[in-house]
């Protein structure tokens, strides 16, 4: 099991605060571009929340997602009929703002990144892409279980020959990332947070997401490349791409009673 520091100083709550204001607060340009970059994303963590929602028979009535950013996921949710009544919480006000305007979301809450308020009850709760910007990442998906009967966790697996290149380090720390994380340290992390992984895959990225970013022909050959490499030895031998680059894996944890 191995899960690595990234940014060596601890963060509290106020500059995780700052960090992720800044990180919403852009021109207009990049916004735009970032916006399009999240609701892509969103289109495969929805995926991965309904095919382990499916395989554990959970049929979310009520759905809290934590660190929703700007409701990317929640509304690819909504978009597909998933989750009952939909609700965010945010660290971040700017990031808040930005998701109470979306009208396919019933509610978003500000909270401290520590304590979720304690009315209501969900059936699931999501934390996406969350728990690597975290410094006690137990302690908050505890938090999450505590007022939701399910969780859903996705998380990248950034311990591995690939991300350990000092350019993937230097943009992991940039985007926030405080842990590194294997499969072993997310199921590690879930087993403190008092729960048990029903169900779990792990997902090598679609083309559309690996070439976002290629504005030329040779860069989206590139893209094209690596998509084909990656996607085909993850299909081979899982465990080696795991071991090589970096994979999205996500688990539906329930209660481990």
């Amino acid at each position: 099991m191995r899960s690595r520091t990234i940014i060596p100083e601890v963060l509290d709550s106020a500059q995780l605060v700052r960090f992720y204001d800044e990180a919403y607060s852009q021109d207009a340009d990049a916004a735009q571009l970032y916006a399009r970059w999240r609701a892509l994303g969103a289109v495969g963590k929805a995926e991965h929340t309904i095919a382990l929602c499916e395989r554990a028979g959970v049929r979310p009535a009520s759905t809290l997602e934590v660190g929703c950013g700007d409701g990317a996921l929640l509304c690819e949710l909504r978009r597909r009929s998933f989750g009952g009544r939909l609700s965010g919480a945010e660290i971040s006000e700017t990031a808040a703002a930005l998701s109470r305007t979306r009208p396919e979301i019933d509610d978003v809450a500000v909270y401290d990144g520590l304590h979720l308020p304690a009315v209501g009850a969900y059936d699931l709760g999501i934390l996406s892409h969350v728990l690597e910007h975290v410094p006690h990442p137990a302690a908050l998906l505890a938090e999450v279980a505590r007022v939701c009967r399910a969780v859903l966790v996705e998380v990248p697996l950034e311990e591995n020959l690939s991300a350990r290149r000092a350019g993937k380090r230097e943009r992991s720390a940039e985007v926030g990332h405080l842990q590194r994380l294997d499969r072993a340290a997310a199921r590690r992390i879930v087993a403190d947070a008092g729960l048990s992984v029903a169900c779990e895959l792990d997902d090598p990225l679609p083309l559309a997401v690996h070439g976002f970013f290629a504005n030329t022909p040779s860069a989206r050959a590139r893209a094209t490349a690596k998509w084909a490499l990656r996607s085909g030895l993850h299909r081979l031998a899982p465990s080696l791409a795991r071991r090589l680059f970096t994979v999205h894996y996500a688990s539906l944890c329930l209660p481990a009673a």
